[in-house]
């Protein structure tokens, strides 16, 4: 296994603006790194540039000491998993999944047993005689994943990989790649908009935005401490919530604009108590609820306030209420929507 690094990597096509801005960008070795944001931020295509499916407009691709920058792609030691799955339909799993290495001239023997062992850790085994349009979406899925395996790669590119599945599959196969990942001590760049998927898996993520990172460090980290607005705003669901800061009577750093608050760090209170509101909307999900609450003198087309319910409360649609949290939890903003640092 090996590291790799993004050193100014920026990606052009002709005259329009950058798809990607002077990415910098290290991955340890045996790190899950997560490259996650919103379609078109340039996360797929700093993938591609990875793998040398796309050619770099400017900067350098280092894997392990090795510059890659411009080798071609079956010379970087990556093996990339699409969200398309591209498996040879006439072909059968095992087929598929040694296919690589039967390209490279290996030995019978050597393929079926590389297949075998990448079999057993999938949960392919009973599988492998099939052909892809017999499979669900997660075995089709799987046997992409074992079709890397197999070429024992430098570093494992994921491009949306679990787009395609329904959410039950999602959850499965999350788990399923984090125990590959702990078993092969392998390196991986997974792309992903999902940020559960992001949270999840990753060691650390990168969020990108528009052709660059805003923000690097694990998931927890980024989580609570985001850099600014965008990436608070990216990262939970529900959203968090922004508040103008004249709406908020507690100390707050020197220029703060804005003032976020997320939904599980917000209690419902009675009416009178805190900051006053009508509760708009209530949302059961299931193993919770969430209370939407419209402040009162606000803009009637401000986005209410989304509140995490605890659970057996008991609050009704239209109700006056109360809202209340612990100075430590809220994020304040500048102007230009940078997070500052709270008082000392």
């Amino acid at each position: 296994m090996a590291g790799l690094s993004f050193k100014g990597v920026a990606k052009r096509y002709g005259d329009k603006a950058p798809v990607v801005r002077a990415l910098d960008l290290e991955v340890q070795d045996g790190e899950f790194m997560v490259l996650v944001g919103p379609s078109g931020c340039g996360k797929s295509t700093s993938l591609r540039m990875l793998a040398g499916l796309e050619e770099v407009s400017a900067g350098q691709i280092f894997i392990g000491a090795r510059e890659v920058t411009t080798v071609p792609p079956a010379e970087r030691g990556v093996a990339m998993v699409f969200q398309s799955y591209a498996l040879y339909p006439h072909m059968s799993v095992a087929e598929n999944m040694g296919f690589a290495l039967k390209m490279a001239g290996r030995p019978k023997a050597e393929v079926a047993a590389a297949v075998l062992k990448a079999a057993r850790s999938l949960q392919l085994e009973a599988l492998l005689e099939r052909k892809p349009r017999e499979l669900s979406g997660g075995q089709r899925q799987r046997v992409a994943i074992g079709r890397a395996i197999v070429r024992q790669p430098q570093v494992f590119l994921f491009d949306e990989p679990l787009s395609n599945l329904d959410a039950a599959l999602r959850h499965e196969t999350r788990l399923e790649l984090a125990r590959l990942h702990e078993e092969l001590g392998a390196t991986i760049v997974y792309v992903t908009h999902d940020q559960v998927e992001a949270m999840t898996l990753g060691d650390r993520i990168a969020v990108f935005n528009e052709g660059r990172i805003e923000q690097v460090g694990a998931p927890r980290e980024v989580y609570e401490r985001p850099v600014n607005r965008f990436v608070a705003a990216f990262l939970g669901s529900p959203r968090i919530n922004f508040l103008p800061a004249g709406l908020i009577h507690t100390a707050l750093p020197a220029g703060t604009e804005t003032v976020g608050l997320r939904p599980e760090h917000l209690n419902l209170v009675a009416a009178g108590t805190g900051l006053g509101g009508e509760l708009a909307l209530i949302e059961h999900l299931g193993d919770t609820s969430i209370a939407y609450v419209r402040i009162a003198g606000t803009d009637p087309q401000q986005q209410p306030l989304a509140v995490k319910l605890a659970a057996g409360q008991d609050w009704q649609r239209h109700q006056r209420v109360g809202l209340q949290w612990r100075p430590e939890h809220l994020l304040a903003f500048d102007a230009q929507g940078l997070r500052l640092e709270p008082r000392a």
